[in-house]
């Protein structure tokens, strides 16, 4: 059963895309260039940015991730969905 989810949902989903997506090829510029403090500080800005954007999807509609990587309230929420592949 596929979950329906706002709008929001996805333009938030989208957003965190695209700041993971910033994020790995500054990790890949900073590999060769790891005195740039302006990269680093670029890097350091949008790693804040993602961990606001995902905790406010997360008090919203639930972890995004696991092992660790996301809180869960009671009762347990990580089964609640969507699946990755439902979005």
């Amino acid at each position: 059963m596929t979950q329906t989810l706002p709008d929001e949902y996805y333009k938030w989903i989208e957003e965190l895309q695209e700041l993971d997506f910033v994020l790995v090829e500054l990790t890949l510029y900073l590999d060769t260039h790891p005195d740039d403090t302006a990269a680093i500080n670029q890097f350091n800005d949008f790693s804040y940015k993602r961990r606001v954007l995902k905790q406010k999807i997360e008090e919203r509609y639930g972890p995004l991730q696991q092992f660790g990587n996301s809180y869960s309230n009671a009762p347990w929420e990580w089964s609640k969905g969507p699946w990755p592949w439902q979005i």
